[in-house]
């Protein structure tokens, strides 16, 4: 029986850590956790379920790399990008490739909270602001 946030916090972690298998989180065992705290419905479940539900969409931001190019890469350079991210990352890391033509040129990887952004567009708007140029083209 849950009746606090933090005994709400601490099993939500036992239960993120029952999920994990060799450092990913396993899918099966996931929705087996989900479904077992509904079918018995303790006091504080929801809320027990909420903090699980954050831990468990964390990691998978964490996994989950986002590869953005100005044009599409070939499947050579997919396979180079894929590659190092793993070697930085791990092993288990999905990688989404996206064609953004904004970008004007060079590439943007996002993982979890770290982007490294080498895209022509990224480094004019750093440019811009060290000048101190508003959006509306107006000096500060």
């Amino acid at each position: 029986m849950i009746r606090t946030t933090a005994q709400a916090k601490r099993k939500a972690r036992q239960l993120f850590r029952f999920c994990l298998v060799n450092g990913n989180v396993d899918r099966s065992r996931v929705f087996g956790v989900v479904s077992v705290v509904l079918k018995f419905r303790q006091r504080g479940h929801l809320l027990l379920l909420k903090e699980f539900r954050r831990l468990v969409t964390l990691e998978v931001k964490a996994r989950t790399a986002k590869i953005e190019s100005a044009a599409a890469l070939s499947n050579f350079l997919q396979s180079k990008v894929r590659e190092k991210v793993e070697t930085a990352y791990g092993a288990g890391t999905t990688t989404l490739f996206e064609a953004d033509p904004v970008l004007i040129g060079g590439m943007r990887v996002s993982i979890g909270s770290d982007v490294y952004d080498g895209t022509v567009r990224g480094k004019l708007l750093a440019l811009k602001k060290s000048l101190g140029v508003l959006e509306n083209g107006e000096r500060v």
